[in-house]
């Protein structure tokens, strides 16, 4: 009878240690920030090398500087404060409904046969048709208060809100659909819990595109007949060929639709945190 052999002992792996992820996630996002803002700040440089050394007509393009003075005058005497707030509020109402709309109709043409011959041929017709078009309509229909400024704003906003969303839930894998009703999931339950978050990454896709057009849009809404807001201050400039104030409101435009695509990008994180961040390369 042999005598049993000892095994080896296994070594005390001792106190392990903690990766910093938290850190190298930060350090990431600080060097992604500073490459995203190489760009403008390139171009910011450029454009004040040019009109200091007088290579551009300041009339034409104004300084950076001038802009500057530019913003604290329509700041104090225009209530350029009040003025961004009517704009943005317009945005936020009428996209908000032309989200909503969108998001509902593209859910049920994108779940029922039935749906999908209600809604999406006259979906499709109404958007071909450019939104300048139906601004005289809306006007004789509507009158030129606020109701035609945010009926096409919404419109707008719905059409890539509901392609998405219907594509979004038509490509839900019709197996894992099957499997969740075989553990008895159906109805409301299904579509809120099954179906909605697999179709999110389209629905948040056309959440960045409908956010984007309510931008975009709101530059022609507010050319009806406006007393407040970006466009009003934008006509008043185009009277009077103020060219810096052109451009501040353009600016101001821009850096609206680029808060609507961080919101989206941070909302994307809290829904969806099993995307990856970075690209593939």
């Amino acid at each position: 009878m042999t005598a049993p052999v000892a095994l080896p002992r296994r070594a005390d792996p001792g106190r392990l240690v903690q990766p910093v992820v938290r850190q190298t996630a930060k350090n990431q996002e600080r060097l992604s920030f500073l490459r995203r803002a190489t760009g403008p700040l390139i171009l910011v440089a450029a454009w004040a090398i040019a009109t200091s050394a007088g290579w551009i007509d300041p009339s034409i393009l104004p300084s950076p500087s001038g802009l500057v003075q530019g913003w604290q005058q329509l700041w104090t005497e225009q209530a350029l404060a009040q003025q961004v707030a009517t704009s943005l509020t317009r945005a936020l109402v009428g996209g908000a409904v032309g989200i909503i709309f969108g998001l509902v109709l593209g859910t049920i043409a994108g779940l029922s046969k039935l749906g999908e011959e209600l809604f999406d041929a006259l979906l499709q017709m109404l958007r071909t048709i450019p939104f300048l078009a139906l601004v005289p309509l809306f006007i004789v229909w509507f009158g030129i208060g606020e109701a035609p400024k945010l009926l096409l704003i919404a419109l707008a906003t719905m059409f890539p809100m509901y392609l998405n969303t219907y594509a979004g839930v038509r490509n839900v894998d019709r197996k894992v659909i099957e499997a969740m009703r075989s553990f008895g999931l159906s109805g409301r339950r299904l579509i809120t819990e099954v179906v909605l978050p697999l179709a999110l990454p389209q629905i948040f896709t056309g959440l960045r595109f409908a956010l984007g057009v309510s931008v975009l849009v709101l530059i022609a809404a507010e050319q009806i007949n406006t007393s407040a807001g970006l466009g009003y201050l934008l006509n008043s400039a185009q009277m009077y060929q103020q060219v810096d104030v052109i451009l501040i409101c353009i600016g101001i435009y821009a850096v609206l639709g680029l808060a609507a695509d961080l919101i989206v990008r941070r909302l994307e994180k809290i829904f969806m945190p099993w995307r990856a961040s970075v690209a593939v390369r």
